[in-house]
């Protein structure tokens, strides 16, 4: 009864959730059964403020947990699903955190001179530096684009400040005592920040070398239509890695894994053949333009595969209807030819949005497909060429009325595109009356 109660993604969802709720609130439950001895002029609003304190500091050592790729816990919400919420869980730690002190300095104005760093002790020191490090966090992680921090020396810095936050955070919280007077309390707080460091060696430096010792040579870098390029690996001295149709992978090309200048695609090949991997790549940015250039022989690091975009999750539905958007048709294909190899005989439905008919990536491939699987294709183009006759403009609800079928709640639907185009599809869908539960989608900005 066990094993089929963890099997069940949702009672495994929900028990991680338990997991995250339980340690961030564990300083408020230790101090309600063991309390510290009470002294005189401390009132609600101080061990309010502590509380929240102390919250923050749980919340920023398990971010260290969210950002680490565990397959666990990935494969229960899926990569991009985490790393929103490590990026608004991440503002809401950091609000507790700068409550903590501005409620102490309102409450009590005498805590103000706990500033002067030259003269107040070094737990006030700790704290002032632990704040600093947090803010400057913060900011450079929202402010980065426009700041123009490079990608690799910021996520270089965003570990040595997440980190040096914890750690002041810490050190200041042992430094005031009061509340870690009792040794294992002390041991708890140790042990939490222990783990949080040891993620972080895990994500830079053991994670890097398993990759390292499992490489992949670039076979060929061959142009689609819609300014995209498949990337083709083979692995080199291993049996590669087996996915499921949707999923991707963060690629290292030319440089060593331990350089964390890594860049997430989706496979676009079948799962069925690890021997032969195809990332489909548009290129849009610095590095995406370079893949053309990548000559074969070249050696490329994987992590992976993630998410829990993929059909292989809905077994027992009667069929899918698959809404893509430009490149966002990349995992999308993974699954179509997946399910071509295996002879799916399911209805399935594909929706492709794109500006011209020139810009329609795998253009021949899935008029291919419609030979092997019960599928139906829909393109749908905002500037179409003179004689064409199909559907133009935007997915909305009436084109989606038009072909998904009149029982809705009988298929899944995955949706892969530009935001825009996924808000307003996912709105289309509830009209139409399809179950949330049935919509999955995949966003591609995870960086």
């Amino acid at each position: 009864m066990r094993s089929l109660l963890m099997r069940n993604p949702v009672v495994v969802g929900a028990s991680w959730i338990g997991a995250y709720l339980l340690i961030t609130v564990l300083p408020l439950l230790i101090l309600l059964l063991y309390p510290p001895t009470p002294t005189n002029g401390r009132g609600f609003w101080i061990e309010f403020s502590v509380a929240l304190g102390f919250v923050g500091l749980a919340m920023m050592a398990l971010q260290f947990a969210l950002t680490a790729r565990l397959n666990k816990v990935e494969a229960s919400y899926g990569i991009d699903l985490i790393l929103q919420f490590h990026r608004y869980i991440s503002l809401v730690a950091f609000i507790f955190i700068l409550v903590h002190p501005l409620m102490l300095f309102v409450t009590d104005p005498e805590t103000l001179q706990l500033l002067n760093v030259f003269e107040a002790p070094w737990r006030a020191r700790f704290a002032v530096l632990a704040t600093l490090a947090l803010i400057a966090l913060v900011a450079t992680s929202i402010w980065r684009q426009q700041l123009k921090i490079p990608y690799e020396p910021w996520r270089i810095a965003h570990g040595i400040l997440a980190v040096s936050a914890i750690g002041f955070g810490l050190a200041h919280a042992l430094g005031v005592s009061y509340y870690l007077s009792l040794f294992w309390k002390v041991v708890i707080w140790t042990g939490l920040a222990l783990t949080a460091l040891w993620l972080l060696i895990y994500v830079r430096l053991v994670k890097p070398w398993f990759m390292l010792r499992k490489p992949y040579l670039v076979e060929e870098v061959r142009p689609e239509r819609g300014n995209v390029w498949s990337l083709v690996l083979r692995p080199r001295g291993h049996e590669g890695i087996h996915f499921q149709p949707g999923q991707f992978a963060w690629i290292t090309l030319q440089i060593s894994p331990f350089r964390m200048r890594e860049h997430p695609f989706s496979m676009a090949s079948s799962a069925e053949d690890t021997e032969r991997l195809e990332f489909g790549i548009k290129a849009v940015g610095d590095f995406t333009n370079t893949v053309k250039d990548v000559p074969p022989g070249t050696k490329a690091f994987l992590d992976g595969p993630y998410g829990v975009f993929t059909t292989d999750r809905y077994e027992n539905t009667v069929g899918f209807v698959f809404i893509a958007g430009g490149i966002g048709i990349t995992p999308i294909m993974s699954m179509l030819v997946t399910l071509a190899e295996r002879k799916d005989d399911r209805p399935l439905i594909l929706i492709y949005a794109n500006k011209t008919w020139e810009d329609v990536t795998y253009r021949e491939e899935i008029e291919d497909l419609k030979e092997k699987l019960d599928l139906q294709v829909v393109h749908v183009l905002r500037e179409p060429p003179e004689d064409w006759s199909g559907e133009t403009g935007y997915v909305d609800k009436e084109m989606l009325k038009r072909y998904i079928p009149k029982r809705a709640a009988t298929r899944n639907y995955f949706i892969c595109a530009v935001p825009k185009m996924m808000d307003q599809v996912e709105k289309a869908l509830y009209e139409l009356e399809v179950p949330v539960t049935h919509v999955h989608m995949e966003h591609y900005n995870l960086v």
